[in-house]
This record gives structure tokens, C-alpha cells and sequence, in this order.
């Protein structure tokens, strides 16, 4: 334990990829740089220098193997990571952490939570993803060619093996975290561990109305999905809304889509008028998000949805269904609307003929997200730490 605080190794599962954990996770080293906090953070990532060090900011970076399993287009599961513990051991002692951070249960989260183990270190735990519906809606796709009713309880058999899986593996941290409060309650209900809340922030700089382009000569009405175009994500269901709107409503609109994954092919098919953008970072996603007039996110399974977020910063009110973390982000009539599939169309073609009510949610979405900070969120994940016992709480000056 330093005066700064304590010292903590956060082994994420995901860091430079595009996705929540990758984005919290940057977050999370960016705050713990700004305030001068001792951190190591180890990750997969191809760094020509493995281990940095800059002040009381520590990282180490290791490769992943050429027989990693391939989950996403940019994310793997690597099972010889383990050839670095050595060096993960040796950066480890040098670093003296008084604590080890983990955010799922990937080769990195199955390493910190070894070594918190070998080392007799507490070990907090942070839910990110909801593994066992991905594991449900993935298996869908292999199973549809069964009878209705036995693909449905296999579905299920699958969905409920998972969750026990990762609650089991969750089970072993002194302390969890999660994005919303139902995922607190599930947590601490299924593993009998302490569970604070721990939501996403936004930079509200970057993502921001002005930098919505003027579109000269064009009317269209845009309405954008960013995030991963894959089969958990529910973005089949943006076919179904193109086909419905184009009965409901008169003025013309289109897609923007920003996002890459295996569903891409089928929604160029679907979607002949979308513009799909791919991968954007930075200004190039922020302004992608300003010139949207309407967040379509049709995801089941987000544990939060820092994109919901983002759309919201940037005065783009959110249409959501009512499973899952985006439902907490949104206030339904104000900033947004919260539909189950069948009446995204309807709530998506009411906002469109309502030019003062879309205005309105503009400026509430923009306000509601401008209450968000990422600083804001890690004060309150270290000011949890004190639940291990031997951490003390900072008192934060601002």
C-alpha cells in the first residue's frame, strides 16, 4: 500500500481491441495515469518493448500464439498464454500489487486469478459480458435445423450450463463489479460474493452535436447501429425495421452502419441503402455518431452498452429493447425509447413524424450523458476496493 492508493494489477481480457471491455479497460489505465495511482496493467497486445513503465503507471504487453482460437474477427482466446508466466511472475514481484483485477474469464482473467491465488492477493472480478446468453444466441444457429421445441431446450440447457460456468469461475473473486443493478443481484445471488455497482462513462468532448455535418440536399432520415455486426447482437432485426418502415412512413431514411463481424454480408444483402462505414476510432466514429438522428440498438445480451452512451453525448437519442444494460441507460420518453422487438419500427416511425419530440430528445440525450463521467465511475471502483479488507478508501480531492 502506497499514500497514492493501492496497488493494483488489472489483467483484462481485452484491451486494444474495438469492443466495452477493451474501451473500460483503456479508460481504467488512462484514470489510474491522470491521478498518479501505482497500476500494472498485463495484457495481450504486440509491443515491441514487453514491459513499460512511466512513473507509478506499469504495463506489460505479451503476444498471443499462432494457435490462438478465434472467437470475433479482432479477439482470440490464446490456451498457451501461460508460456508467459515467467515473465508475468517476475514483473508481478517487482510491482509488489497489494491487489489483482480481473474481467473475465479468458486466458488473462484464468491467469490473474491463478496468480491472486499463488500470491495470496484479494481478487476482484468485473462483469463485462453475459457470456452465458452469447453462448445461448451462438448456439441458436447450429440448433435451428432441430424441431422447435427441442432446439428451444437445448437453447436453454445451453444458456443455464453457461451461466454456471461463469459464476462458478466469478465465484473465486472477493469482490465483483458489474454494470447494472439486476446483474449486481444475479451476481451476489449466484456466487455469495460482494458486488458493486460499476457503469461506463463517456468523454463528452469528443462525442458531441457539433460535430454533425450539414447535409445539403439530403432529407434521408439516418438511423445508425455501431458495434459488432454478429448474431448475439440481434442485428437481424434492423432488416425487419427497414421493411416495416418503409410501409409506416412516407420520408425517406437510410442506415449508417459503423461495426465489422460476421453478419456484414448478410445485411449488405438486406440493406441496399445503408452506408456501412466499417471500424471507426476517434473523431472519425464521433462525427460517424453526430450526423445519426436516431441510435438503433437492438441487442438481448449487453451488459451495459457504451455505445447507447456515446450516441447519447452526441445529442442522438437511442431506441433499446428492454433486455439488458442499455435499458439503464436510456429514460424512455426522454432520451430514448425501450421497445421488445416487434414495436421497434413503431416507436422508431412515431420519433420520425415528431419533429419537435426527436428535437426534445436530442437535447434531453445530450444532457442525461453530459452526468457521466469515466472519473466519476474508477473513484467509485477504488473507493470499493476497501471491501477486501485490507484496502483503505482514498478521499479523493477534486
Amino acid at each position: 500500500m502506497t499514500e497514492q492508493g493501492p496497488r493494483v494489477a488489472f489483467f483484462p481480457d481485452s484491451f486494444h481491441e474495438v469492443n466495452g471491455v477493451a474501451h473500460t479497460s483503456r479508460q481504467f489505465e488512462a484514470f489510474a495515469g491522470r491521478r498518479g495511482l501505482p497500476f500494472l496493467c498485463v495484457r495481450a497486445g504486440q509491443r515491441s518493448e514487453s514491459l513499460e513503465i512511466n512513473g507509478e503507471l506499469w504495463s506489460l504487453e505479451l503476444p498471443r500464439s499462432p494457435i490462438s482460437i478465434p472467437l470475433e474477427k479482432d479477439l482470440s482466446f490464446d490456451p498457451a498464454y501461460a508460456r508467459h508466466l515467467p515473465t508475468i511472475m517476475d514483473a508481478l514481484e517487482r510491482f509488489e500489487p497489494d491487489l489483482i483485477h480481473i474481467t473475465g474469464p479468458s486466458e488473462m482473467g484464468i491467469l490473474g486469478a491463478a496468480l491472486a491465488r499463488h500470491y495470496n492477493l484479494p481478487l476482484a472480478a468485473s462483469w463485462h459480458t453475459n457470456l452465458h446468453e452469447y453462448a445461448a444466441r451462438r448456439s441458436h444457429r447450429l440448433l435451428r435445423l432441430l424441431p422447435h421445441d427441442y432446439s428451444e431446450a437445448t437453447g436453454k440447457t445451453i444458456e443455464d450450463l453457461a451461466l454456471v460456468i461463469a459464476t462458478d469461475f466469478y465465484s473465486s473473486a472477493h469482490l465483483l463489479f458489474a454494470p447494472s443493478p439486476d446483474l449486481c443481484q444475479m451476481l451476489e445471488r449466484e456466487t455469495g460474493r460482494p458486488c458493486h455497482l460499476m457503469q461506463r462513462g463517456v468523454d463528452s468532448v469528443l462525442f458531441h452535436p457539433q460535430r454533425r455535418r450539414q447535409r445539403e440536399n439530403d432529407r434521408d432520415f439516418i438511423l445508425g447501429y455501431v458495434g459488432r455486426l454478429s448474431i448475439e447482437k440481434n442485428v437481424a432485426l434492423l432488416t425487419t425495421v427497414q421493411r416495416e418502415l418503409e410501409q409506416r412512413i412516407h420520408r425517406s431514411f437510410r442506415f449508417l452502419i459503423v461495426g465489422g463481424g460476421v453478419e456484414e454480408e448478410n445485411l449488405r444483402q438486406h440493406l441496399p441503402r445503408a452506408q456501412f462505414a466499417g471500424v471507426l476510432k476517434g473523431e472519425a466514429l464521433a462525427e460517424a455518431y453526430a450526423n445519426m438522428d436516431l441510435f438503433i440498438f437492438p441487442s438481448h445480451t449487453d451488459t451495459f452498452g457504451n455505445v447507447v452512451l456515446e450516441a447519447l453525448a452526441s445529442g442522438v437519442p437511442g431506441i433499446v429493447t428492454p433486455d439488458g444494460g442499455p435499458s439503464t441507460i436510456i429514460r424512455d420518453g426522454v432520451t430514448g425509447r425501450i421497445a421488445p422487438d416487434v414495436e421497434f419500427s413503431k416507436v422508431i416511425a412515431d420519433i420520425i413524424e415528431k419533429p419537435m419530440l426527436h428535437e426534445q430528445m436530442r437535447t434531453a440525450a445530450r444532457s442525461h450523458a453530459q452526468t457521466a463521467s469515466w472519473d466519476s465511475i474508477f473513484e467509485g471502483v477504488y473507493s470499493a476496493y476497501k471491501y477486501l479488507g485490507c484496502i483503505p478508501q482514498i478521499a479523493w480531492v477534486h
